[in-house]
């Protein structure tokens, strides 16, 4: 098979090479096309855009895989993986060994409180201020109070700053959510580990520590590793745009928090669960719902089904169902929602409508069930997703800079405006 690809523009051919991924992929190297050709490619939300090359997740939606540093998702649950662990993996590329998993964990452990400035900042949000918005000033605020983490150069002060980001987001995504409820903050808890130390933060007062069920804990861990990465997606790429222009880790991550915020992207678990309250208080039946999804004249939508990148089952969703049906067990969750999940995910799976077009249950839907079942609040379901995707974005944002050959990302436009014209006095104007 030929190494080139060829465009024909007004009687020239231009030739172009073809380098294949690892995976089979293959890609037209464009670099040159504007400088060659005057022409730029248009392509409305990059589908078709390698915008990168990239050694940290695969993901194939047709075949619905996906692997981080070449390990199927699906390892990560039945080898029973902690997030740290998994977190080193995509950041380092490679698992960690008991001596890096206990020095990053002891860092993580000895990081976790902020610094007791950063608490004033929580009185100046409104309580009703989304924890979105106080997640990613936070983020940006910590910049501020470590002005050594700007440059980084060498690794152990990358790990370092890496260390302080994973810890801290988890205090501030409680503390966010403490303040919001008018409750007092409370520490970190040294001898906890990572999930169930933002649990005790989430959710212990001063005269009664809560009591963490490994069930929850375990699950919490999963659905932070399901979320860890996942490709060049919206907000990573949002993280490699900021990063590019040598933004430091801390402001690159805070503005993935800002894309992850939205409803199309982060917001989908949160998505979930309020249509499945307008379902019970509309008291509507899941068999009704289902018809309507069927019916292109209904403006309803069935959330938590279907994914952009996946053409089959979501292997997330997979994993996650496991997790979901042991933790409502376990916790004996007696809940009209997600009673109304259940048996919406019950007739999809069976039905040919949503066979045949790929529509099965998403991560989203699982999630948003489980969060649910914690206690979690829903305006905390997006917090959690930008927890679990922190290691992510660190790692690419890692990747881009150990990139000798990375540049400032400026995409191009095909304007459409008006021609030149000329400006005319405020006088004559009609």
């Amino acid at each position: 098979m030929s190494d080139k690809a060829a465009l024909t523009i007004d009687g020239k051919v231009y030739e172009f090479a073809i380098f294949t991924g690892t995976e089979g992929e293959k890609a037209i190297d464009m670099t040159n096309l504007r400088a060659q050709t005057g022409c730029v490619a248009y392509d409305p939300s990059y589908a078709n855009v390698g915008s990168c090359k990239s050694a940290i997740t695969y993901i194939d939606g047709e075949k619905g895989i996906l692997r981080y540093r070449g390990i199927p998702i699906e390892q990560f649950d039945t080898e029973k993986p902690n997030f740290v662990e998994v977190a080193w993996l995509l950041i380092f590329g490679k698992l960690p060994n008991k001596k890096e998993l206990a020095a990053f964990s002891k860092k993580l452990t000895e990081n976790a409180a902020i610094h007791e400035a950063m608490k004033y900042h929580f009185e100046g949000f409104p309580i009703t201020a989304p924890p979105m918005a106080i997640l990613s000033a936070m983020i940006n605020a910590l910049s501020c109070f470590y002005p050594q983490f700007f440059t980084i150069h060498e690794e152990d002060v990358f790990e370092d700053a890496a260390a302080r980001l994973i810890s801290k987001i988890r205090t501030i995504a409680a503390y966010s959510y403490r303040s919001s409820r008018g409750r007092p903050f409370i520490a970190p808890h040294p001898k906890l580990r990572y999930c169930a130390n933002f649990l005790h933060m989430m959710f212990s007062e001063p005269y009664e520590l809560y009591q963490v069920d490994p069930a929850v804990e375990d699950a919490l861990n999963l659905l932070l590793i399901l979320h860890a990465d996942h490709e060049q997606n919206c907000s990573t790429s949002t993280v490699r745009m900021v990063g590019s222009s040598r933004a430091n880790l801390f402001a690159s991550c805070a503005a993935g928090v800002c894309a992850l915020w939205g409803p199309l992207h982060g917001g989908a678990n949160t998505a979930v669960i309020e249509m499945l309250q307008s379902i019970h208080t509309g008291n509507i039946s899941p068999e009704d719902c289902i018809k309507m999804a069927k019916d292109k004249n209904s403006s309803f939508r069935l959330m938590g089904f279907g994914h952009r990148v996946y053409k089959s089952y979501d292997p997330r969703a997979r994993v996650i169902k496991k997790q979901c049906d042991k933790v409502l067990a376990t916790l004996g969750v007696n809940d009209p929602l997600l009673d109304i999940a259940l048996k919406l995910e019950e007739l999809a799976l069976k039905d040919s409508f949503f066979q045949e077009r790929g529509l099965y249950p998403n991560v989203d839907f699982y999630s948003g069930i489980i969060l649910r079942a914690m206690g979690i609040p829903v305006e905390m379901f997006t917090v959690m997703f930008a927890i679990g995707r922190l290691p992510g974005w660190i790692a690419q944002w890692r990747e881009q800079h150990l990139d000798a050959s990375s540049r400032i990302m400026r995409p191009r436009q095909i304007y459409i405006g008006n021609k030149q014209r000329d400006y005319i006095p405020l006088e004559k104007r009609g």
